[in-house]
């Protein structure tokens, strides 16, 4: 398979399927070419090279001029609070997109330059980053949870020129200040010498509610924001420091500047976007997708996945800093002019019937969401779940979901009726690659199922056999699709490494996977030092090293703990400086410097003071025993490299309180 051509069926099959979308140019060469194998040279996906065409075109101008669906509803969206709430149709998306492009150029900005992005889950994060594709710009999201630490790692790795960002928004009852942070973010890149040129701020809390020819914009806050600073150079309230020099007012900006754009056309390989996922060196990794190959995978997933309907209302949960926020909020149903539901605040504000509240409301038949959500939900029992009447399908995205839930969402959720697509992939594969399609593939609870069109899976041993039949092992593929991620942006040899070179010939994912005797695919976890809490990747390094800059910290280890609702939990062991003794002052301190450098998805469960941590006799840290201690199993395995069995009973002794 390697440096071989792509076969032919599936040449003909995503041929056919391009055939849907507007290229300016056609393609010349082959249609997907490959070499998966380092031992033959450099790593390379190439998908339709010789192609042009613009994402936002084929996503905005198409459905509005050629499918006639301006004046169908992109998005419904919902604010934190019940009440705030805004409909805008494919017309007003693109005079939007249109108007805040130019903008962007007003900014300087240009074809291939780095956009970072900020933002809550508004109407605008949308129009930011289709702004940006449109003039051929790369944007580079960044999850409005993380920290100011996290938002400068990510703008000085991908060298962007101008952040995009917001006053603040409420998660709850929790006020984010959000361009505090970005502020300080800002500050952060200054100190290390790379100073952001213009930072965007869009008034979400403290905007007045106008009308212009776009229709509604967002509509002023139901919640007021006292704790924001309000300069004295504008009227409103709820605005927070100000730095001439650097920031912009997004609504200032917009009302200037015209509705009309041309979209950048850009050649098949173009850079799309970069993404941020934790890497296990703690170094996130910018995975890199570009235009036309992920414009038509993730098209081609929604399209089957969710067996979408043009009268279909579509709910994904996800907020868009993440991959699935990406492909299957904005990317995959504005490519297949679907309307969605977009929702800014939390499945439990302000009471735990509110997602079933918007189901009802919007009559949601397609609905995306995590097992940790459902999990979360099925705490509360049945009682709050109520007229769901509408519900078709239901997915599942994030992490393996436990059978338990999977038969509560079946049973209570979906009363039986709805298929369940249970969905395996990655920030790297930028789509679906093991899921089931709905009605047509037999259910089991837990189980990813079967590889998409074009996806080639297999199961190796530790000495990279391929294993046949029931088996269990590392999960590989043997050969890419349209959506694959290209490179780690800036570090090509990263992406080699970490994703090619423990297995030559294979796109290795990291994760464990087992085969059924049926075929079914059952994702078994992650086998490198990555931990998936409540859907979100985290890498024990990175949390490690946060630990590690607190003074009274010589040594960290960082592990998974199963929970029953996040899906995993931090359990973290800390050695410390001598004479600095352990008490709830530092374990608070410790939870805030983590938070602080990494964000609140982040912060630990457990902390547990370790005088002595177990390790080989050459240094190495016994992490597999560490995680047998969190989760208080006694059978050890072998312990013949242990260099000091007493840490053990220490550590035991000394547990933290697990019970939930």
């Amino acid at each position: 398979l390697h440096l071989q051509n792509y076969s032919e069926p599936l040449v003909y099959f995503w041929g056919d399927i391009a055939k849907d979308f507007f290229w300016k140019s056609k393609h010349t060469g082959q249609f997907l070419d490959y070499n998966f194998d380092v031992t033959r040279g450099e790593i390379f996906i190439k998908c339709m090279e010789g192609a042009s065409t613009n994402i936002c075109y084929n996503l905005l101008d198409r459905n509005v001029h050629d499918k006639k669906l301006g004046d169908k509803v992109a998005f419904y969206w919902l604010g934190n609070e019940p009440g705030d709430d805004l409909t805008v149709t494919y017309r007003e998306l693109l005079l939007r997109v249109c108007q805040f492009a130019n903008v962007l150029k007003s900014q300087g900005v240009k074809k291939g330059d780095r956009v970072s992005i900020y933002m809550p889950m508004v109407i605008e994060l949308v129009v930011a980053m289709l702004a940006c594709v449109r003039i051929g710009a790369v944007h580079s999201i960044v999850f409005a949870g993380f920290s100011a630490e996290s938002l400068c790692e990510r703008i000085l790795d991908s060298q962007c020129s101008l952040l995009i960002t917001a006053d603040g928004f409420y998660r709850g009852d929790k006020l984010i200040n959000l361009k505090l942070l970005a502020d300080e973010a800002m500050r952060k890149c200054r100190d290390k010498g790379f100073p952001v040129e213009k930072c965007i701020m869009l008034k979400h809390l403290s905007k007045e509610a106008e009308k212009t020819h776009l229709g509604s914009q967002s509509p002023p806050a139901k919640r007021s924001c006292p704790d924001l600073q309000v300069p004295k150079l504008w009227k409103t309230s709820c605005i927070v420091p100000w730095n001439t020099k650097v920031d912009l007012c997004w609504h200032t900006l917009v009302c200037g500047a015209s509705d009309e754009c041309e979209p950048e056309w850009c050649e098949s390989e173009d850079p799309l976007f970069i993404l941020y996922t934790s890497g296990s060196t703690g170094k996130p990794k910018g995975v890199l997708h570009t235009v036309s190959g992920y414009m038509v995978y993730t098209a081609t997933t929604f399209k089957m996945v969710f067996d979408h309907q043009p009268d279909d209302i579509y709910w994904c949960t996800a907020d868009i800093g993440w991959i699935t926020g990406h492909s299957y909020i904005t990317y995959g149903p504005l490519a297949n002019g679907a309307t969605s539901v977009l929702f800014e605040g939390l499945p439990t504000y302000p009471d735990v019937s509110r997602m079933w509240e918007i189901v009802d409301k919007y009559c949601v038949t397609k609905f995306y969401t995590a097992p940790t959500a459902i999990r979360l939900l099925m705490k509360y029992g049945s009682e709050p779940v109520y007229k769901r009447k509408s519900l078709k399908i239901l997915g599942t995205v994030g992490e393996p979901i436990n059978p338990e839930a999977w038969q509560w969402y079946y049973t209570v959720v979906g009363e039986k009726r709805c298929p369940i697509v249970d969905t395996f992939w990655q920030t790297e594969t930028g789509g679906h690659v093991l899921t089931p399609l709905p009605a047509a593939t037999p259910m089991k609870p837990g189980s990813a199922t079967f590889p998409f069109f074009g996806v080639v899976p297999a199961i190796l041993n530790e000495s990279g056999e391929e294993l046949e039949g029931p088996s269990e092992g590392y999960l590989v593929f043997k050969q890419p699709w349209p959506g694959v991620m290209r490179t780690v942006y800036g570090n090509h040899q990263r992406f080699e490494t970490t994703y090619f070179k423990k297995f030559p010939g294979y796109y290795v994912t990291g994760d464990g996977c087992r085969r059924d005797k049926d075929g079914y695919y059952w994702i078994t976890g992650r086998i490198d030092d990555m931990l998936n809490v409540s859907g979100h990747l985290l890498s024990t390094a990175e949390v490690e090293s946060a630990l590690l800059e607190h003074e009274g910290v010589t040594e960290a280890a960082v592990v998974a703990r199963p929970h029953p609702v996040k899906g995993e939990s931090l359990y973290c062991f800390v050695t410390l400086t001598e004479g600095v003794p352990y008490n709830h002052t530092l374990e608070t301190e410790l939870k805030q410097q983590v938070r602080e450098k990494i964000g609140a998805i982040a912060t630990p469960d457990y902390i547990q003071n370790a005088p002595g941590l177990p390790k080989t006799r050459s240094g190495k840290i016994m992490r597999r025993v560490l995680r047998k201690i969190a989760c208080d199993e006694r059978d050890l395995g072998d312990l013949s490299t242990l260099a000091d069995p007493s840490v053990i009973d220490h550590l035991f002794q000394n547990r933290c309180c697990t019970t939930i």
